[in-house]
């Protein structure tokens, strides 16, 4: 399923065991009463209370006799702890306990029963007690009251040593919150018994609101008042002293009425009574490490037909509503909906009916999140009693007392990305199979796999240019908060780090060394000889456009980022670009071992397989992704894919690919053409044909490696039009010398007579360059012979 629950605690296997083992242990010794006595045939009895920030767990159950047993699971250690035991048959509201263990906080309510008279205060219906229980001693009524109360303590940020105060939030059904500052001192040795209980100093937190939220992990309250009929949400801070700061405010486009009361996170009791006190709506707030602060919403519904619910992405400043249909009208709901924070994603989850991941980083682009109806199997292999979520991923589910750590199950949503045929489900499932982090290597080349099998299959986005820049996103992602204000994180959005600013020459040695860099740590990083010939030759040209991007978005980070070391940054970029580049020789070796290609393979002349067109149509979609987003390729990519371009495509396919900037002649690549093929007539006007579209100075080189009539009346040109180029026209006289001539055409030999003056005046400066392929003496003639037909001679 695409939720991975991971138990984490289970009362029926860590602590009823225990459990029977103290009863065992009790009986042995002929204890009567003070344990639980019949969990055999009464397990619903036993549940959580309430989860610390430590994740320590309090649970309770009743004996035979009604007494209320608390017991502690220790996280850290996983034992159990007997915390108190009240000889009453009262009913648990709330109850926490503080880090130290020395003080229990609880809050109950007379147990109803008929014919049974109140053991309380006339005219309370809830107390609130604290209690010393290290070692048990003590009990102190700090509230009997006629309206329910819920207890909380705080956990300091400080883990190190006993704090000589404890707080302890208290909230009310009459819709106030205070906090109390309990003072502790240390008596006979390890006895912990609290100083001045007679009059403990306690403050107004907050008041008239109509729902609130702890936050265990950050000691943070959230709760929403009514100004004028306009929700306001609230964020109190808490601090390891004693003083507590009002966060933010913000207004709530949603309609809660005064005369409700909810409670989320204080504890998970079980009372009917407690229902009366709420709507029936549900509402939270999720937070998580990159500072994204959501707010999920579902209003009372009664309708068999659709259920609407909204985010509020605070984080982002809008939010979203979504209504939904709940298809089959004959199966009304009969449970909540649930919220579910998953990091990067929140879950909307409705028993039987519908599966949301909502995208909480890039709540804009509405194909980043993904919607499952009744009809897919996630929806029947899902959990059907209510979840609650807690601080971070942890999940309680309250019914059967376990504790989940709720993941996205990478795997399903592998499988899953193989079979869908929506394109909005494949960008979704994309993002949402790379934001898991997990074996990232052995994840790429499964999702590289898949876009082998599906390159053409989709048609409304790229599917190389969205993985290349969702991977490398997500890779750095982690690092540092709001990176997607910095960095592109789908293809969909235009990005680019072009400058149009001239450098100086520095600035460019600069660049090239950044190249370099990457190269280096993207080398270092992968250990694996490499089956394509990529990183094997000098590319000037892609060697420029990763040291730019380098340097510019280093630049781009810097700025941005301040509070961030430049050394952290600095190695960040590499990392990214570095992602970048490997991304793209993933996506080609698996191509190659696909096709069972070699490098040894590739040549001129021979004729191309049907594996070499499966890799020469990748690489040209890797081609055309990279450049849309005016991303560097490795060095290397463009000699092997003109290479494979020269041996998969006819003569006019190949020169209509190379004049619209599909395939580059590179330096490497012409050179080999040059010399792995004969001339042949075909050959001939393969090398004529590439060697016409070659750059002056790169045409210049190519054609000392070719020992042809063309190549040299071409050499030949080149020469005359140096010679001639700084040519300072002098009187006749100085330059004739009749004797010479060899022509009697006079125009002919007054241009022989020119060409041989400029050659003398500085040999070493215009001496013809000659090479092993080429006749000096023939690229001579062939210079006269050119001018005498231009002559018309």
């Amino acid at each position: 399923m695409a939720l991975r629950l991971i138990a984490d605690f289970d009362l029926g296997k860590d602590v009823l065991p225990w459990l029977r083992a103290q009863l065992a242990a009790s009986a042995a010794a002929g204890a009567r009463g003070g344990g639980p006595g019949v969990l055999e045939n009464n397990y619903e009895c036993l549940r959580v209370l309430n989860v610390e920030r430590n994740r320590n767990i309090i649970y309770t159950c009743k004996d035979d006799k009604g007494n209320v047993f608390f017991g502690l699971y220790d996280y850290q250690t996983k034992q159990n702890e007997h915390l108190y035991t009240f000889e009453k048959d009262l009913q648990v509201v709330s109850c926490s306990v503080n880090r130290e263990k020395t003080l229990l906080a609880t809050s109950l309510v007379q147990a109803a029963k008929e014919g049974k008279s109140n053991e309380f205060q006339p005219g309370s219906k809830c107390l609130t007690l604290l209690v010393e229980i290290h070692p048990i001693n003590n009990v102190k009524v700090l509230k009997a009251v006629d309206s329910y109360i819920w207890v909380q303590f705080l956990y300091p940020h400080v883990e190190s040593r006993p704090q000589p105060e404890n707080h302890l939030l208290l909230l009310s059904e009459e819709k106030y919150i205070e906090q109390f500052r309990i003072q502790v001192v240390q008596e006979d040795g390890n006895r912990v018994v609290i100083k001045s209980s007679g009059h403990l100093p306690r403050e107004r937190v907050a008041e008239d609101f109509v729902w609130a939220q702890w936050d265990m992990s950050e000691q943070r309250l959230y709760y929403i008042d009514l100004k004028k009929s306009r929700s306001v949400l609230k964020c109190i801070q808490f601090y390891a002293d004693e003083h507590f700061k009002l966060m933010f405010e913000a207004p709530l486009d949603i309609s809660l009425s005064d005369s409700g009361f909810k409670l989320v996170n204080f504890g998970y009791s079980d009372l009917q009574d407690q229902e009366e006190l709420s709507e029936h709506l549900t509402l939270c707030v999720f937070t998580n490490h990159t500072g994204s602060l959501c707010v999920c919403y579902c209003p009372n519904f009664d309708s068999c037909e659709q259920i609407t619910y909204s985010v509020f992405y605070f984080h982002k400043g809008h939010s979203k509503t979504f209504t939904t249909s709940l298809g089959n009208v004959d199966s009304c709901v009969t449970k909540g909906i649930t919220f579910l924070n998953l990091d990067y994603y929140v879950a909307v989850y409705l028993p039987g009916h519908f599966f949301h991941l909502l995208n909480i980083q890039h709540p804009d682009l509405i194909c980043h999140s993904l919607f499952l109806t009744e009809n897919s199997e996630v929806i029947s292999m899902l959990p059907h009693s209510p979840l609650q979520s807690l601080s971070g991923s942890l999940v309680l589910d309250s019914c059967s007392g376990k504790l989940y750590r709720a993941l996205l199950n990478q795997s399903y949503l592998l499988e899953f990305l193989w079979n869908t045929r929506l394109d909005c489900e494949k960008m979704a499932l994309l993002h949402c199979v790379l934001s898991c982090g997990r074996d990232p290597r052995r994840l790429e080349a499964k999702i590289i796999q898949w876009i082998s099998e599906n390159i053409s299959a989709c048609h409304s986005f790229d599917l190389i240019q969205e993985f290349i820049i969702a991977s490398s996103y997500w890779s750095i992602y982690p690092e540092t908060s709001n990176m997607d204000k910095l960095l592109p994180y789908s293809s969909l959005l235009t990005w680019d780090t072009k400058t149009g600013k001239r450098r100086s020459t520095v600035y460019v040695r600069n660049i090239l060394d950044n190249a370099i860099k990457v190269i280096s740590n993207l080398e270092a990083k992968n250990l694996e000889p490499r089956l394509t010939p990529l990183f094997q030759e000098e590319d000037n040209h892609q060697q420029l456009l990763i040291g730019l991007m380098v340097s510019e978005l280093r630049d781009h980070l810097l700025r941005h980022l301040q509070g961030v070391e430049k050394k952290k940054i600095e190695q960040m970029v590499l990392d990214y670009v570095s992602k970048l580049l490997d991304l793209i020789c993933q996506i080609l070796e698996a191509s190659w071992r696909k096709h069972n290609l070699h490098p040894w393979t590739l040549h001129f002349n021979r004729q191309a397989s049907a594996a070499e067109f499966a890799v020469f149509h990748i690489m040209t979609r890797i081609l055309e992704a990279t450049n849309t987003l005016f991303l560097p390729l490795p060095p290397g990519f463009h000699t092997l894919h003109m290479i494979l371009g020269v041996r998969c495509l006819p003569l006019h396919n190949l020169l209509h690919y190379i004049d619209h900037g599909v395939l580059l002649l590179t330096e490497a690549a012409v050179t080999r053409l040059m010399k792995d093929l004969d001339n042949t007539e075909k050959n001939e006007k393969l090398k004529f044909s590439i060697i016409m579209r070659l750059p002056p100075l790169t045409g210049q080189k190519i054609c000392r490696l070719w020992d042809h009539p063309v190549s040299s009346n071409i050499i030949s040109r080149n020469h005359v039009k140096r010679l001639l180029q700084n040519y300072n026209k002098q009187p006749w006289s100085s330059v004739m010398d009749k004797s010479s001539f060899s022509v009697e055409f006079l125009p002919l030999n007054y241009f022989i007579h020119i060409l041989t003056d400029i050659e003398s005046s500085n040999p070493a400066l215009y001496a013809f360059e000659g090479h092993d392929n080429v006749d000096a003496k023939f690229v001579e003639e062939a210079a006269l012979k050119h001018t005498a037909m231009l002559l018309g001679l």
